[in-house]
């Protein structure tokens, strides 16, 4: 009988949607949304091509369990009652390599951590019949949620999270992660025959990010998950099979105008080797240029962009001038529409024009906002 898993993916807060839809794509039935998590069930094979395919979470992780837990002897006996010979074998490495606990009664994450591999040793005690584990084989790292006292158990299956996709060398002062660049990118309607341009490209994340979807390139295509190696969970076989999957549908000679420019000649140099990494520098434009020099002949193109945030209070200055001047440029593109990611709160007043949408996102622990700037619609095509 097929092996059924509740897969468990955390996101960004406020990119849950994108992150659901993905999930659909992929032919998979969501079954719960919460704040920064999108959870869905899947086989060995969905965990597989969740890795390989999703583009804006952050891991893939495996549910082993629920409980509530407002006593550490709770959460002991929570633990050991868990089916943890199911997914670890008897040589397997295996710890609590993070904690988190929201609005919990347990919040010492130390603790949590140390009882919490005590109650995964003794379960796997008297099921192995062992009384030691030298744990010299695989890595089966563990993450426990608490919040509100529910305990969610997890085995990552990622390792190295989501958005390292393996082509970004270099980065700018302030990068944006590259599942938050997809997720952003997935909010807007643009598609691939529209032109994209960046402002304030820094080190490209936008432009790789929008290249490799119109590539229909997988993210995860060039590197490895943690879960490569649970042989007793995951044959490689489908592991094969799933990057095969993935590769077939690579097509690197679609047309697209994405076009990137900043004022920094060196972040213009560091995005193009970024490019370069990812495989899709022959798809995107980089070119050294001022905000206030951004035009374009073509008509119902797209601006999507991270501007300065101002973090430090002597850059706050520049703001009002940075932003005055990416609105006087994108007044003269008529059809056009603009989507910016900023925590500057004066932004729509120094762009010069109400926003139509905004949504509130946290970049890491910085609360930014996603404005929307809708130009009209092209006409249909015949």
């Amino acid at each position: 009988m097929l092996k059924l898993f509740t897969i468990s993916c955390p996101c960004h807060f406020g990119l849950e949607a994108p992150l659901k839809r993905e999930i659909y794509d992929l032919g998979y039935e969501v079954t719960e949304v919460t704040d920064g998590r999108v959870t869905f069930t899947g086989d060995a094979e969905a965990i597989c091509r969740a890795n390989i395919n999703l583009r804006t979470a952050e891991r893939v992780l495996i549910e082993v369990g629920r409980f509530r837990a407002t006593t550490f002897e709770e959460l002991f006996q929570g633990i050991k009652s868990l089916d943890w010979e199911n997914y670890i074998p008897v040589d397997g490495k295996f710890w609590v390599t993070k904690a988190t606990s929201v609005k919990s009664k347990l919040f010492s994450l130390t603790d949590i951590q140390s009882i919490a591999k005590k109650a995964m040793v003794e379960r796997m005690k008297s099921h192995y019949d062992i009384q030691w584990f030298d744990e010299d084989g695989s890595d089966y790292p563990v993450r426990i949620f608490l919040m509100n006292d529910n305990v969610i158990v997890t085995l990552d299956s990622t390792g190295t999270p989501l958005h390292k996709r393996g082509y970004r060398t270099y980065t700018s002062k302030a990068p944006l992660s590259e599942t938050m660049a997809a997720a952003l990118i997935q909010l807007t309607p643009w598609h691939p025959d529209r032109i994209l341009v960046d402002p304030f490209c820094g080190s490209g994340t936008f432009l790789i990010e929008a290249a490799l979807m119109a590539a229909h390139i997988a993210p995860g295509l060039n590197r490895e998950f943690t879960s490569m190696d649970w042989n007793n969970l995951i044959p490689q076989k489908l592991w094969r099979e799933c990057f095969d999957e993935a590769r077939a549908e690579v097509d690197t000679s679609v047309e697209c105008d994405l076009q990137g420019y900043d004022i920094d000649p060196e972040m213009v140099k560091i995005a193009r080797l970024n490019a370069k990494q990812a495989g899709v520098d022959h798809m995107i434009h980089f070119q050294q240029r001022d905000v206030a020099d951004l035009s374009h002949p073509k008509k119902y193109g797209f601006i999507l962009t991270n501007p300065p945030y101002g973090e430090r209070l002597e850059d706050k200055r520049d703001l009002p001038a940075i932003y005055g001047k990416l609105g006087a440029a994108f007044k003269k593109l008529e059809t056009w529409s603009m989507f910016v990611i900023t925590s500057y709160e004066d932004a729509p007043k120094a762009i010069g024009r109400k926003a139509d949408k905004n949504r509130k996102i946290y970049n890491g622990m910085i609360k930014t906002r996603f404005y929307q700037f809708l130009g009209p619609k092209p006409p249909k095509k015949d």
